[in-house]
């Protein structure tokens, strides 16, 4: 089954990251009625044809292939298999909260560019930075918590290791306080 991840709006040409890369993300623009049931429609069924969207959000097929694009090159959309990493054998998955000495930004930006980096955000409270990371084994969990360690201005890191995966969903919609946009399931073959 495919799910779609969802990513606030587009980088500053400075931030913006290698191709596949990773990077800071920043507030989406205003999303419209359509763009919000693009973005639910593909999060119900990520394979879900653009005719069948514009049939049911009554606009043409070209507006929704013209929507659907600029959301991903904004990268607010992006359409992906989501996978149980636990299921697939990576049997290190942790949260590593992390303290800096100062500005956590330089911490997370670096941390960002890593594989084994999968969320990476800058938080308030008891930790200045959170990464989230997989690795195939402990021992390379072992490394990689080290490699945070000796990052200049980090003081201390506590990792979380997940012993199971028990919920992991994206399919929270695009509403943030508009009001639901009404998507009526249909059968195509």
């Amino acid at each position: 089954m495919k799910t779609l991840a969802l990513r606030t709006a587009p980088l500053a040409s400075a931030d913006q990251p290698e191709p596949g890369g990773r990077g800071p993300v920043r507030r989406a623009r205003r999303l419209d009625a359509v763009d919000r049931g693009i973005i639910e429609a593909l999060q119900r069924n990520g394979r879900e044809s653009f005719r069948r969207i514009a049939a049911t959000l009554g606009v043409s097929e070209a507006t929704i292939r013209s929507r659907y694009r600029r959301l991903c090159d904004d990268n607010i959309l992006q359409v992906t298999g989501i996978t149980n990493p636990l299921g697939l054998g990576f049997e290190a998955q942790a949260m590593v909260g992390i303290r800096t000495s100062g500005p956590p930004e330089q911490v997370a930006d670096e941390i960002a560019r890593w594989d084994e980096a999968a969320y990476v955000v800058v938080t308030a409270g008891q930790f200045d930075v959170l990464a989230e990371v997989l690795c195939h084994d402990r021992r390379a969990l072992l490394d990689v918590t080290n490699r945070i360690r000796a990052l200049p201005g980090v003081i201390t890191t506590e990792s979380f290791l997940y012993l199971e995966l028990w919920k992991q969903l994206y399919d929270w919609g695009a509403r943030v306080s508009e009001a639901p946009v009404n998507i009526v399931p249909t059968t195509e073959g």
